[in-house]
């Protein structure tokens, strides 16, 4: 008796949860891949063949900023960059971040969506558009400070993410920067106030708006007008491996590490990564 108790007690939570859209376990088993030293940076062109190039036109950056061009490859015009500018990066965070690209999309579907996302609310998990996303309106993602949101455009092999108007909020304690968006090719947002870190396999292109997370693609990164803050800036959350703290008087040693304000036009700051020594910058001047 005792046990056919439990069991209708149990399939009545069962039901419960399916009439009100909520499987908490389920919901919650979403992990998204580390970045490695890919997470350094608001803003990275990963471009292949030293292709790199990030152009930010009246917009703010807070966070560093690499490119696998050269240091030309970075373009500011009216353009307030609040951390490091990295150009060529390193041969690892290429690596890395195609390495993280590549985990995102290998990543099983959960569910599968359509439509604009306007007025829709999701718990942690991993959503899927078979192909593009054209999106609007105001989304909401309700969950814990350690709920996990991945959402992978273009998953039968090619689809771009575009975003008008587009708005994110987070509910219920959840963290921006553990919001993944792989897109497997082109993403553009304008006009939005977007929130998570997308990695995109072709060129990224945001217009006015505010954006919360990192941008890292496999093209050219395109910013005009948006404030943008990365995850580092933001307290790091979300991304696995964190920066690597260093003493800043005496450069910053590895890739990895973190340059802080170190070329900010302080003489007394060098980043070892860019050819400087001890005392002797390698690259000076900060923001232009």
């Amino acid at each position: 008796m005792r046990r056919m108790l439990f069991k209708a007690r149990f399939l009545g939570l069962v039901l419960l949860a399916l009439l009100a859209g909520v499987w908490p376990t389920a919901a919650l088993a979403a992990t998204a891949p580390g970045l490695g030293s890919a997470s350094n940076f608001a803003v990275l062109s990963a471009a292949p063949g030293g292709g790199g190039a990030v152009t930010c036109t009246n917009g703010t950056i807070t966070g560093d900023v690499g490119s696998s061009g050269l240091a030309p490859s970075v373009v500011q015009t009216g353009c307030i960059i609040n951390g490091a500018i990295i150009a060529p990066v390193s041969a690892g965070v290429v690596a890395d971040f195609n390495t993280a690209y590549a985990a995102n999309a290998a990543i099983p579907c959960g569910t599968t969506l359509t439509g604009t996302l306007a007025s829709v609310t999701l718990s942690p998990g991993v959503y899927c558009f078979d192909a593009a996303a054209t999106l609007t309106g105001t989304l909401t993602l309700n969950g814990p400070s350690s709920g996990v949101w991945i959402f992978k455009i273009g998953t039968v092999g090619t689809g771009a993410l575009t975003g008008t108007n587009f708005s994110v909020v987070m509910a219920g304690g959840g963290v921006p920067c553990n919001v993944n968006w792989w897109v497997a090719q082109a993403a553009t947002m304008t006009d939005s106030s977007f929130v998570g870190t997308i990695l995109a396999g072709a060129a990224i292109t945001l217009t006015r708006g505010t954006f919360a997370g990192n941008v890292l693609a496999k093209a050219a990164v395109t910013i005009t007008g948006t404030s943008l803050v990365g995850c580092a800036a933001a307290g790091g959350k979300g991304h696995g491996k964190e920066k690597e703290h260093c003493n800043q008087g005496v450069g910053n040693g590895p890739e990895g590490c973190d340059p802080g304000n170190s070329n900010q036009g302080n003489p007394f700051r060098s980043n070892d990564e860019l050819g400087g020594v001890p005392g002797n910058p390698g690259r000076k001047g900060g923001n232009k």
